[in-house]
């Protein structure tokens, strides 16, 4: 069955990048976000019923990473939807208090699931046969009892939580740019372009993933500030040094996340020319 669902999650891939390229403080984008995801979670539903998983790794795959995909969107802009509905229209101030409640809220729900959080985000697989298959879950490991209430054809014991997980990745992610929007409108910052000595100007030739890439793995290091650099403060400099929009720069990373191979590839390929640079000099 896997070409089936395959490609139902590209195509909901390619549909939900122009949402999410867009102004997400729009209420007619986040709307037309959680009915893409609505429809995409369906066709995936009817997949399921009329096919059959080939063994059961394919339906472990299915219910751990590629429903959990469409169903956290889903989840996401469920919840940015309620978001732009209470968010004061007062001070920046009163706005900036409100999105920190908001994280604190996410925070203390995940600390109630901070095992199967742990469990997913090291990449275990020992329980994946009773967390991801349907039919095969012990009570003892379900601390969700509203599984008992889903439909028992179209989910497993912990979709439903990666889903949660990885719809909390970007709620913090968009409100934290928030935040940073917010504290740049609050300082009145004026950025100032960096040029060359000669008057020429700086260009990046890699591509924005590669240096969205690159400013995560600088501040990770405490090459910069000591680590105290914000992304956002170290995107928006890369932005006017190089003179172009990286985006969504959270949500990139997201993606680089999710790679399964070559997490780091950018990083592994600076160290590969290095190495090849130092060997020439050498010679």
């Amino acid at each position: 069955m896997k070409i089936n669902f395959v490609k139902i999650i590209d195509d909901y891939k390619k549909e939900i990048r122009t949402i999410e390229q867009s102004n997400l403080n729009d209420f007619s984008i986040v709307e037309k976000g959680i009915s893409i995801s609505r429809q995409y979670l369906q066709k995936l539903r009817v997949c399921v019923r009329e096919n059959e998983f080939v063994n059961p790794q394919e339906e472990i795959t299915f219910f751990k990473n590629h429903k959990p995909y469409v169903y956290s969107r889903l989840k996401f802009y469920a919840k940015l939807y309620n978001f732009l509905i209470n968010r004061p229209a007062g001070t920046i101030k009163s706005q900036q208090l409100f999105i920190d409640g908001e994280i604190k809220k996410l925070q203390e729900s995940n600390r109630r699931h901070l095992d199967f959080i742990k469990y997913y985000r090291e990449g275990s697989t020992i329980l994946d046969n009773f967390y991801f298959l349907r039919g095969k879950d012990k009570i003892s490991l379900v601390s969700d009892t509203s599984h008992f209430y889903t439909d028992a054809e179209f989910s497993t014991s912990h979709d439903n939580a990666v889903a949660k997980i990885m719809a909390y990745d970007l709620l913090v992610n968009h409100y934290i740019q928030e935040l940073d929007d917010l504290r740049d409108l609050s300082y009145g910052k004026s950025r100032k372009l960096n040029t060359l000595a000669n008057g020429d100007q700086l260009s990046w030739t890699a591509s924005k993933t590669d240096l969205i890439e690159l400013i995560y793995a600088l501040q990770a290091s405490g090459a910069i500030k000591s680590g105290t650099a914000g992304i956002k403060e170290m995107a928006s400099a890369c932005e006017d040094i190089f003179e172009l929009k990286l985006g969504n720069v959270y949500r990139t990373f997201l993606e680089i996340r999710e790679r399964k191979i070559d997490p780091t590839k950018f990083i592994d390929r600076l160290k590969s020319t290095l190495l090849q640079r130092m060997e020439e000099t050498d010679g």
